[in-house]
This record gives C-alpha cells, sequence and structure tokens, in this order.
C-alpha cells in the first residue's frame, strides 16, 4: 500500500527568524516525494523581515504556489479541502494571540482555525524571547486545543557549522512533527 502524501500549510510570519522559513522551504522540496502539494502564505510584513534578514528577495522562486493573506478562497481556508498539516514558520506573538482567541482575521489564522477544528496538525514555530505570560498563556491555549508549539531553540549536538545548519536543527523537528520521513541527526544514533 502506497503511503498518503501529505498536503501542508506553511505560513511565514513577520517575526524574526527568516532563517526557519528559507531551511523549511529547502527541506521540503527535497522531501517532495512525500508530498502531495504546499500551500504557502505570507503575513503583510513577513516578505520585508525575509529580505531584511537574509538580503534577498528568493520568496519568489519557492516551487509552491503562494496565496494571498486575504485569499478567503484558497483551499485550505475550508477543512473540506484536507490540508493534513499546518506548519506556521516563524509565528509571531501577535499570530499566536489571534489563533489562541479564535481570531480568523487572514488567511493565516483562518487556516489554523480550521487546523484545530479539523483535529490536524498546527505546528507553531514561535520566534521570541523572552516570553511574557501572555504568550505562555495563549501557548497553553493552542496546545490545550491540540496546537504544536515548538519554540525556534536550535539544538547544538549535532555541531552545526552555520546559520542554515543550526536553523536545520529546528526545522527537523518540525519536519518530525509534521509526520515526513528525513534523514538528521539522531541523539545517540
Amino acid at each position: 500500500m502506497t503511503p498518503k502524501k501529505h498536503k501542508i500549510i506553511v505560513a511565514v510570519t513577520g517575526a524574526s527568524g527568516a532563517i526557519y522559513a528559507k531551511v523549511l522551504f529547502d527541506k521540503l522540496i527535497q522531501l517532495k516525494d512525500q508530498i502531495e502539494t504546499v500551500g504557502v502564505v505570507f503575513s503583510g510584513n513577513a516578505k520585508d523581515v525575509w529580505e531584511y534578514e537574509l538580503g534577498n528577495k528568493n520568496f519568489d522562486t519557492i516551487p509552491f504556489k503562494i496565496h494571498d493573506r486575504n485569499d478567503f478562497f484558497a483551499p485550505f481556508a475550508s477543512g473540506s479541502a484536507k490540508y493534513n498539516t499546518m506548519i506556521i514558520c516563524p509565528c509571531s506573538m501577535g499570530t499566536l494571540a489571534r489563533i489562541a482567541t479564535g481570531i480568523s482575521n487572514d488567511l493565516i489564522t483562518r487556516a489554523a482555525d480550521v487546523a484545530l477544528k479539523e483535529r490536524r496538525k498546527l505546528i507553531m514555530v514561535v520566534r521570541d524571547t523572552p516570553y511574557s505570560l501572555i504568550h505562555l498563556n495563549n501557548m497553553k491555549t493552542v496546545t490545550e486545543a491540540g496546537g504544536i508549539v515548538c519554540p525556534a531553540s536550535p539544538s547544538f549536538y549535532s555541531k552545526p557549522v552555520d546559520f542554515e545548519s543550526l536553523a536545520g536543527t529546528v526545522v527537523d523537528r518540525v519536519l518530525d512533527l509534521a509526520g515526513l520521513d528525513q534523514s538528521s541527526y539522531r541523539w545517540s544514533e
């Protein structure tokens, strides 16, 4: 029996950490044989942060369909499209707060709402420090609703040699959480 391919939504918000999104897209391209489709949506200032932090506009070359943040006709704005995983990478605290309180004011928050109501995977790569009590309570709320909060806290035991491999330690965890089969550093293996 052929394993079912993944239908994935990737949302990129304006939180610092565009390198995480770039590495995620690179790895999803490498795993394309496990993926049926990837739908992408950027928040209002995500592309500005990408350009500032990475010094390029390579988000324009992503080989996945990019949807406008106000496109409520995107397939993943409805549960009937059966996207099984949503990854918000990086995830701003504002996006987290809107999701935690059920405010669906753009495609990102609507798609997250759909993922939660349909009991599908919602993985939020939060990138902020330190956390306020409001942030922690919002993370608790989303976790209790079925979401996964995966802080962008890189690991060092694989001895990453550059920023991309360091970001890869987080992205590899995200891809594991999404259920994709990949080769990455495994502790004590």
